[in-house]
């Protein structure tokens, strides 16, 4: 059987690591483009100037208009190939971090987010988008990032609300990657293969990648709830830095090598109920995670065991945590139907999908997270 496993060359995390961030640049050369929301760069400005100043570098600030549009890269590629710059940094939070990686096309790429709210940082892929928001393709490069680099002080002085969604997503990965594995699917760690080259057959995930999503699940549960407290201090402690480097090193490798399932392709259908459009993506991953434990018929104390995490940490438990009031089997349905698109991730379950299964699971799991509530006075 034919697996893969991809990682980007190097991941660096700690506190003050931003001061070191000139000396990647000088590893391509003297020059680096900086693609990120001017907001995210005058929050970093200090450091900027110190690193610049130390390694003796200059960034090419090119801005970033907020949205991963064709139009948008290519200005950005046009800036990179006027000034000669000898690497890409996308600095901030996923869209940024996307830019990047197309500008970039996957050479030369310096990570560096300032949130921990989703695991796209270490991944050779991203999501293109049209200028009204609207989904347009998703790109895959030949490597991960060259580097992800992580400063545990810039993350800690974000709102709290980031590191909180970035668990939440991190909560579907050894979920998602044990029914991959179980179902011997594909992996984005393939990719770009299989049908996107006509040329090398798709690959499943390696025991490795199945290794990393279990420890994701485990170090949430033992440090998730002391990670958000210090994040509401401010301060990097040791608990905060095991769950920065879960968010974003092993869901991001655990996602991509060890598989996405229902859980995202539950999201990606959650996108037709209007009242979750201002809920971050790990909010609605987390309840999607509950309603593909429903779907598969999980162990009761496995799902208590899920729904006691997100209670403690303030994850959505039900529809109406997540702007939906109510919802009856014809709106369930509609989310199941994009859910269960041919190109979704929730074949990756290790058994066939059915719409309407889809839609009552997504009804049930709002149900059964309604009785957690009720029963705990939440």
């Amino acid at each position: 059987m034919r697996k893969a496993l991809i990682l980007p060359t190097k991941y660096v995390q700690g506190e003050d690591e931003l001061l070191n961030l000139g000396y990647f640049v000088t590893t391509f050369g003297k020059t680096a483009l900086l693609i990120a929301n001017p907001e995210d760069v005058e929050r970093v400005r200090p450091q900027l100037r110190t690193t610049a100043e130390k390694f003796g570098i200059s960034f090419v600030e090119g801005g970033f208009n907020g949205e991963v549009t064709r139009e948008e890269t290519k200005r950005l590629q046009s800036i990179a190939q006027e000034k000669r710059t000898d690497c890409i940094i996308g600095l901030g939070g996923g869209k940024a971090i996307d830019a990047s990686k197309v500008v970039a096309e996957g050479e030369h790429l310096i990570i560096v987010p300032t949130i921990a709210a989703q695991d796209a940082p270490t991944s050779h892929s991203a999501v293109l988008y049209h200028a009204d928001g609207s989904f347009d393709d998703y790109a895959y490069f030949k490597q991960s990032p060259s580097v992800v680099l992580v400063d545990t002080k810039v993350i800690a002085t974000a709102p709290t609300r980031f590191l909180v969604a970035g668990m939440g997503d991190a909560l579907s990965t050894y979920f998602e990657a044990r029914a991959t594995h179980n179902s011997y699917s594909r992996v984005n760690a393939s990719l770009p293969m299989g049908s996107l080259d006509g040329q090398t057959p798709p690959a499943s995930g390696t025991y490795a990648a199945l290794a990393m999503a279990k420890l994701c699940w485990e170090n949430l549960q033992e440090d998730g709830l002391n990670a958000k407290i210090a994040c509401d201090a401010n301060l990097p402690t040791e608990a905060l830095n095991k769950i920065v480097e879960t968010n974003i090193l092993l869901s991001g490798l655990g996602f991509e090598s060890g598989g996405l399932a229902a859980a995202h392709a539950i999201h990606n259908g959650m996108t037709v109920l209007s009242g979750t459009h201002h809920y971050l993506h790990g909010e609605k991953v987390a309840f999607a995670t509950l309603a593909q434990l429903v779907l598969e018929d999980a162990e009761t104390a496995e799902m208590n065991a899920v729904m006691d995490f997100m209670a403690t940490i303030g994850l959505p438990l039900t529809l109406a945590d997540l702007g939906v009031k109510s919802i009856n089997f014809e709106e369930a349905l509609a989310v199941a139907k994009i859910a269960s698109i041919p190109e979704e991730s929730i074949h990756s379950m290790p058994f066939p999908i059915v719409e309407e299964e889809v839609a009552n699971a997504l009804i049930v799991a709002d149900r059964i997270g309604q009785a957690y509530k009720d029963a705990h006075h939440l």
